[in-house]
């Protein structure tokens, strides 16, 4: 079940991400230590074995005796982030998380998926349009002088000013954003000459694994991340496509699951962000929600555990000096409202449909503080008909494509081009196609401010970009003559663009 950004994503402007900040610090410790016979007594293994995160104070004393108390209560420890106070442990004891979260120290403790641990999703809408010999052949012969291959096709590029930005600074070699997804080809000849193998790992079992070739997708079914790779930094070397900053490096940290789920669990999130961070990846692009919930409930101890534990990582990436982006989400939702309908969760067993409200139950790691939240729009400069949106809540918009939305290309093909495993080019749409473009333009601004720290790259994204302001008449997204989405918000700032579409070349000027 793919999920990559085909699936809804929230996030929160500033007074609610303040408010999640508030909930985490206050989430409670263990409330009473259980019976030392109780602890010790281990329960049998006659229950699924799953995976946990258990989330503890950062003192060394402290994780030492979490670590034996995992052990002691029918667990293994997989790996632990100490510096963060996570630790992830497998279990088939069915009172495990229970336990654990009566351990003196541990803060919150919860399982991470609802089914049993195989052997061993994302945010594009629709199946990819692989662009065929034949197709590539002709498109090749509409480039012009200075234009790679395919360029004709990228309307993406000149939407946001890319190509004539990369004329001017196409973005320095120091800087490398991870693509935290389902992998990435670095054989590719777009993207081999700017894939940093040293930076990148596979991090599905929740522990890096820096093998090489250890980051590279499953099979070419999980191309995600390659298509998203070259939209950040496929290479202007006269072979197909050119991304937004083909100057910088891209590294693969690959987290989902190698089978046909796709799915992204958060102990391969919470090490990837950590990774990141420790490799010294300046900016990842986040096109995913953590499976196995849309949205993780802070009065459900297992689903506050998870975001405890990917937001601990997180921050820890941001003080290391990372800048998260992630995508908004495709159900063209207003993300500003009180109540929503999930009927999705948990899509690792069986899903039941429930009302939240994404003011106390969290979409993750979108909706995470200080994480870029982002829209889509179309060649047009519109919302995305399938884009979520919400006044407060996305932070600027990146061209995601639309099929509805027809460029004067080659094609005519509203969706993006880039990259696919097995050197391939293909076209899909999506809030996950527009993460990377704002991702790849907050590189070229860390290439210009080599200093600037993840809140001040934040504040410039916002500043370089260019809001079209709410449409003056109703929207209708797919043209079937019914309003689909009403934006709220002024010129400067609204529930449709945040602070409008990120522009490359204001941003090298």
């Amino acid at each position: 079940m793919v999920h990559l950004r085909s699936r809804r994503r929230l996030a929160l402007a500033v007074p609610v991400v303040l408010s999640l900040t508030a909930s985490l610090g206050l989430l409670p410790a263990a409330a009473s230590a259980a019976p030392a016979a109780a602890r010790a007594a281990r329960a049998a293994d006659d229950g699924p074995n799953l995976a946990y995160v258990v989330n503890a104070r950062t003192d060394h004393g402290t994780i030492e005796s979490v670590r034996r108390e995992i052990i002691r209560n029918g667990g293994s420890v997989v790996a632990g982030y100490d510096k963060i106070g996570v630790i992830v442990a497998h279990s088939a004891n069915p009172g495990f998380a229970a336990r654990m979260r009566a351990v003196p120290g541990v803060d919150s403790a919860g399982a991470t998926r609802t089914a049993p641990l195989s052997a061993a999703g994302t945010t594009d809408e629709g199946a990819v349009q692989v662009l065929s010999k034949a197709e590539a052949a002709q498109l090749a012969g509409s480039a012009t002088t200075g234009e790679e291959p395919y360029e004709a096709d990228q309307w993406d590029l000149r939407a946001i000013g890319a190509d004539k930005a990369a004329r001017i600074n196409p973005g320095s070699r120091s800087v490398t954003v991870g693509v935290i997804d389902t992998g990435v080809d670095d054989t590719h000849p777009d993207i081999a000459p700017n894939f940093s193998a040293s930076q990148s790992a596979n991090c599905v079992s929740g522990k890096a694994d820096t093998t090489y070739g250890a980051w590279r997708p499953a099979d070419a079914d999980h191309y995600h991340g390659t298509h998203v790779a070259g939209e950040i930094a496929a290479a202007r070397n006269g072979i197909g496509v050119a991304g937004v900053a083909p100057g910088v490096k891209v590294a693969s940290i690959t987290v989902a699951q190698p089978d046909a789920t796709q799915l992204f669990y958060p102990e391969s999130v919470v090490c990837a962000f950590v990774f990141a961070a420790d490799h010294g990846v300046q900016i990842t692009n986040n096109s995913y929600y953590v499976d196995p919930w849309m949205y993780n409930c802070m009065d459900d101890p297992d689903q506050r555990a998870i975001v405890d534990a990917v937001n601990r990582a997180q921050l820890y990436a941001q003080r290391k000096g990372t800048l998260n982006v992630a995508s908004a989400g495709n159900s063209n939702d207003d993300l500003a409202a009180h109540a929503l309908t999930d009927d999705s969760s948990p899509d690792d067993s069986t899903a039941t449909t429930r009302t939240v409200d994404p003011h106390e139950c969290f979409d993750v790691p979108t909706q995470l503080p200080g994480v870029v939240t982002v829209s889509a729009v179309g060649v047009k400069g519109a919302k995305s008909y399938y884009s979520s949106y919400g006044q407060g809540v996305i932070d600027v918009a990146g061209p995601g494509g639309d099929k509805y939305q027809i460029p004067d290309t080659p094609s005519k093909n509203g969706r993006v081009l880039s990259t696919l495993p097995n050197d391939q080019y293909g076209f899909l749409q999506g809030t996950s196609m527009a993460s990377p473009h704002v991702a790849a333009v907050a590189a070229l601004l860390k290439s210009a401010h080599p200093h600037a720290t993840p809140a001040q790259l934040q504040a410039l994204l916002k500043a370089e970009a260019d809001n079209p302001g709410c449409p003056s008449g109703p929207y209708d997204g797919d043209g079937d003559g019914v309003v689909d989405a009403t934006c709220v918000g002024g010129k400067r700032v609204n529930g449709f663009y945040g602070f409008g579409v990120v522009d490359a070349l204001r941003a090298v000027e």
